[in-house]
């Protein structure tokens, strides 16, 4: 007798609670009351449709207009400078004087640098004292020749004139030489560190300084194969770094490979970064990116995708009845989702209470959706 009892107890509480969150239904309204059917009251939470046929849901609807998606392209790269140098040593020797303190800026013929040149003077002296002894005997050897003495044949002065430039070209020889002993910027930059000091002995071939015109700096960041379509020389990018927080630096694509790397399918991409401040040094690391508009796509607020077993669709509103429509998501922004879709733009489109809908379903509005 108890178990029945909880059992009426169970179903008469169900009941309420349908009644309390549907109404009541007009069948079972009319056992209860005088009032003919068609003049009953519609329960709660029911509406009839345009024209008084069937119950209606009460839905949002709002209006599938276009826009833009920006799509961001984010790269972590480490930049050189646009121009830079080693400065190598030509020729072994002695340090004797140098110049090299780290971010000084040099101009391009600054001497930065002197080798022991005590060896290559003398040589100079030593070709230019020849030189000028064959210079005198060719001298001597004209003058007897234009007098038409027989002492100097033509063969002689000919000889004479060979010594002569033999002797011009050592000098030349020993001016390079005396001037490599002299190491100077060969651009205009700013010196990095040097463990060179006086006293040092340089071989050929020793890395003394590195200079670094760090006015523009060269980026270069890795793209994956799938963004390859956003690349364009003369394309513009934004850099920043960890250095200063918040701050975002200019560049422009200067150049990106032309095939892409076999293991991590991307593509080395460089970027010039103005630098003329030089808050920015060679090294540093960088977050890269790079934004693209598409072109105008259907946007909808993401409560209005609903999914079944084919995949994702939207709700579409046409004289009061709805039809289900299947749409291709593009992309995801927030709460907003670009798709695809055969849907003309201006559709009323289903964006709250669309889990109650089936195909021909009658709805109401509940409230106004933006656009609507």
């Amino acid at each position: 007798m108890k178990r029945s009892i909880a059992v009426i107890l169970s179903l008469a509480f169900l009941a309420g609670s349908y009644a309390f969150a549907f109404g009541v239904p007009k069948s079972v309204a009319l056992i209860f009351s005088s009032a003919p059917v068609e003049n009953a009251a519609p329960s709660r939470g029911e509406n009839t449709g345009p024209r008084g046929q069937g119950r209606a849901t009460a839905v949002v609807l709002t209006s599938l207009e276009e826009s833009q998606y920006t799509l961001t392209l984010r790269a972590v790269g480490s930049a050189v400078s646009l121009r830079r140098a080693d400065v190598v040593a030509t020729e072994a020797g002695e340090v004797v004087e140098t110049t090299l303190h780290a971010n000084t800026l040099v101009e391009r013929g600054d001497v930065i640098l002197r080798l022991d040149d005590r060896t290559e003077r003398l040589s100079l002296e030593i070709a230019q004292a020849n030189r000028d002894q064959a210079q005198a005997t060719v001298t001597r050897y004209e003058g007897l020749h234009n007098t038409g003495s027989t002492v100097v044949t033509d063969v002689a002065l000919s000889e004479a004139e060979v010594a002569l430039r033999l002797a011009e070209a050592n000098v030349g020889l020993a001016e390079v030489a005396l001037d490599n002993r002299t190491i100077v910027a060969p651009i205009s930059g700013r010196l990095g560190l040097s463990d060179v000091n006086v006293g040092d002995r340089l071989s050929n071939d020793d890395v003394i300084v590195t200079i670094d015109d760090a006015t523009t700096l060269l980026a270069e960041f890795e793209v994956p194969e799938r963004s390859i379509g956003l690349l364009m020389e003369g394309k513009a990018v934004s850099v920043s770094t960890p250095t200063y927080a918040g701050r975002v630096f200019e560049g422009t694509i200067t150049a990106f490979d032309s095939r892409l790397d076999s293991i991590t399918r991307s593509a080395t991409v460089q970027a010039e970064i103005d630098n003329v401040d030089g808050l920015l040094l060679s090294g540093m690391t960088f977050a890269v990116r790079m934004l693209e508009e598409t072109d105008p796509l259907p946007v909808l607020p993401s409560t209005a995708i609903t999914w079944d077993r084919t995949g994702a669709g939207i709700w579409v509103a046409v004289d009061g009845t709805t039809r289900r429509v299947p749409v291709t998501i593009r992309y995801r922004d927030g709460d907003r989702v670009w798709i695809e879709t055969d849907t003309p733009v201006g559709s009323q489109i289903v964006t709250e209470g669309a889990s109650k809908l089936r195909d021909g379903s009658q709805i109401t509005t509940a409230q106004t959706g933006e656009g609507a």
